[in-house]
């Protein structure tokens, strides 16, 4: 693979830690963002790594998510709830994906799997 797939977790309530694990099973590298309202950071810590995609996880899914998008001019889908959902934002442009509370080891792996297969990596 020519570049990295970096992938940047805000997570509400904290967390992020099985998602990150599915990333790097699958040959990315995962940023949690540390503390409660990471999902609120999501957008800073992206740009300041230049991150491939970012994950924000709250109760509706978007908070994070859309507040990323509107700061820094990304493509956004928000309110997901299923990883199926996730993989589809990433194969409509998405750079921002913005999911209820689901933090579970296949949604990173098959976000990073969905993404090689759309960058032919």
């Amino acid at each position: 693979m020519a570049n990295e797939i970096l992938v940047v977790i805000g997570h509400r309530m904290g967390k992020g830690e099985a998602v990150a694990r599915g990333i790097e099973k699958a040959g990315g590298k995962a940023i949690v963002i540390p503390g409660m309202a990471a999902d609120m950071k999501l957008g800073d810590v992206m740009n300041e790594n230049n991150a491939t995609f970012g994950i924000s996880f709250c109760g509706s899914g978007g908070a994070g998510a859309i507040t990323a998008a509107n700061k820094y001019g990304w493509k956004v889908k928000s309110e997901i709830r299923s990883i199926e959902g996730a993989c589809q934002a990433l194969r409509e442009g998405c750079k921002v994906v913005g999911l209820g509370f689901m933090d579970v080891e296949d949604l990173g792996y098959q976000l990073v799997q969905t993404y090689k297969q759309l960058h032919g990596e």
